[in-house]
């Protein structure tokens, strides 16, 4: 996480950094990503840059933070479906919400999926807690459909919700990919 110093910053330098830190990192994978190019782009020494943040990595992981909040937050300003309305008006309406956020932050979907499903520096039960809640999420939406009827009563939950997981997965990959 940031240090006091960058919160410090006056607004428009803050927010100068940090879009140059996202247009990096959506730019590049973390390994091939630069510090180098942040700084000097910000017209900053790199010296400053340790005075915000503790290296790469905090800048890092700030920025995938940061983007999956901005994804929870724009998916709750949508209107959601209410749980009972069934499986499908609710993958129809998670898709349309996704796709409409990798649009309308299509730098900030990019890190978030980097975060994900590249080689990251992300702790390991971190991004295993995310997948897996991604899964857990899935078996309930599945639970309820079958419960409701809408899912065939021999459908084995996880497999299904490995299912829809990897179809959202690829999707988010192949829109982001149609954007570059």
């Amino acid at each position: 996480m940031p240090k006091e110093t960058f919160f410090n910053l006056p607004d428009d330098k803050r927010q100068s950094i940090l879009d140059l830190a996202i247009e990096e990192f959506a730019s590049h994978d973390y390994k091939n990503a630069s510090i180098s190019r942040i700084v000097e782009r910000a017209g900053i020494a790199k010296g400053s840059f340790y005075q915000y943040f503790a290296d790469k990595k905090d800048l890092y992981l700030y920025l995938v933070d940061r983007a999956m909040q901005e994804k929870r937050d724009f998916m709750s300003q949508t209107r959601m479906p209410q749980p009972d309305m069934g499986v499908f008006p609710f993958i129809r309406w998670l898709l349309h919400t996704g796709v409409d956020f990798q649009f309308s932050n299509p730098r900030l979907a990019r890190i978030g999926y980097r975060a994900l499903y590249d080689d990251v520096p992300l702790p390991d039960e971190t991004q295993a807690l995310i997948k897996q809640g991604s899964l857990v999420y899935f078996r309930q939406l599945v639970a309820g459909g079958m419960a409701r009827g809408e899912l065939d009563q021999a459908l084995d939950p996880d497999v299904a919700a490995f299912i829809f997981n990897a179809v959202f997965t690829e999707l988010g990959d192949y829109m982001l990919g149609r954007m570059n």
